[in-house]
């Protein structure tokens, strides 16, 4: 069935100017068949009134580990359930991040999501958030399951995996890294720096040696010192690196998050590192085995208080990093083509003629009102 959608201000299109509030897309087939404005509209078999909002491209999150009260660690309902969750708010495609485990459980869990993507192709692959990383920037991770990485290690998960782990989160100064970041890249696997003790020179060494993301920046890191830039200068001075955000206003400033926008525009990809109290309530709930309370929307482990992911959705970071005053297409290219591409997906993420057609229709406020996958309307407020 054919979705003229109209009229909308068009984001993610080469054939659109987001300035034109009287566009229009159709979507057909599952695709985006045409893209125009004002009077000469195709036919269709429905027609959306856009109400003059925008429409954008279906959100795409790398990195976040549940929702609506599960994690992705508890298998295949969990992931269906907080999938369902994230889509409402406009996230059509998502990889599925792992927090720390055992490598048996790992290589179980990578080998589980690959089952998933055989049937289900919104669901990107799997993220490695562990179990390579630094015990004093551990976060919200077990500590006791920590380890460098080594070869075998590395193979078993890639093999488990079938070609489907998309990103894997590592400490460059650990032993044995630089042979993981060659192995994983040479698997088609994003490398990111992370959890890490790594200073300036030691993350560039990592991205010389083919990591190309930075898990989280500012978070579980060294910090911005004048006399000691630490790795996300290092990732904003070079241009092959995406730095992801959480853009909840709890893992970094609001005012700071526009800073990144504006030194690195294009290479800043909206994550929300969601866990399971995203989209429910607040109480107790528990992260990679470790206890977690989240209160006012904010996650904290009960031991040290340390910030355990977030309960964001794409849509609402979105809101607030325009909020905090970056351009609208920015941060819709944030939330969705900067992400895609940093793990490959440049087909993703975008509204071209011929562009899957995933679409978000938000209101003048930035609100989700409908959002579509493959075509089909999967969600509506």
């Amino acid at each position: 069935m054919s979705t003229l959608i109209h009229p909308v201000r068009v984001f993610g299109s080469a054939e659109a100017d987001p300035d034109d509030v009287d566009g229009w897309v159709l979507l057909d087939g599952g695709r985006v068949s045409a893209v125009g404005s004002g009077g000469q509209r195709p036919a269709a078999d429905e027609m959306v009134d856009g109400g003059n909002g925008c429409l954008v491209p279906g959100f795409v999150d790398i990195h976040g580990h549940g929702g609506g009260g599960v994690s992705f660690d508890d298998g295949p309902e969990a992931i269906r359930t907080a999938r369902a969750l994230h889509r409402a708010h406009g996230t059509t495609r998502a990889v599925i991040s792992l927090v720390t485990a055992s490598i048996d459980d790992l290589a179980a869990r990578v080998a589980m999501v690959a089952d998933l993507c055989e049937t289900d192709a919104t669901i990107l692959g799997s993220h490695l958030e562990g179990p390579f990383l630094d015990p004093g920037h551990k976060g919200a991770h077990a500590e006791g399951l920590l380890r460098a990485p080594d070869a075998a290690s590395v193979d078993r998960l890639l093999e488990a995996g079938r070609g489907t782990i998309q990103q894997v989160t590592l400490a460059p100064e650990l032993p044995g890294a630089d042979d993981a970041i060659a192995r994983f890249s040479a698997a088609g696997v994003a490398v990111a720096v992370g959890h890490t003790a790594a200073d300036a020179a030691g993350t560039r060494r990592a991205f010389d040696a083919g990591a190309t993301l930075l898990t989280h920046a500012f978070n579980a890191m060294r910090g911005i010192h004048h006399r000691a830039p630490g790795p996300v200068v290092a990732a904003l001075r070079d241009d092959r690196v995406t730095l992801e955000i959480i853009a909840d206003g709890v893992h970094v400033d609001l005012d700071l998050v526009a800073t990144v926008f504006a030194a690195a525009p294009g290479r800043v990809a909206l994550v929300t590192d969601a866990m399971a109290a995203a989209g429910a309530h607040d109480g107790h709930y528990e992260l990679g085995g470790l206890a977690v309370d989240v209160t006012a929307g904010v996650a904290r482990l009960q031991d040290g208080g340390a910030i355990a992911g977030s309960t964001l959705t794409q849509d609402e970071a979105v809101r607030r990093v325009v909020g905090a005053g970056v351009p609208r297409a920015l941060a819709f290219a944030a939330a969705a083509s900067v992400p895609a591409r940093a793990i490959g997906r440049e087909d993703l993420g975008r509204l071209d003629l011929g562009a899957t057609a995933d679409a978000v229709l938000l209101t003048p406020e930035l609100a989700v009102r409908t959002v579509w996958v493959d075509g089909v309307a999967a969600a509506s407020a």
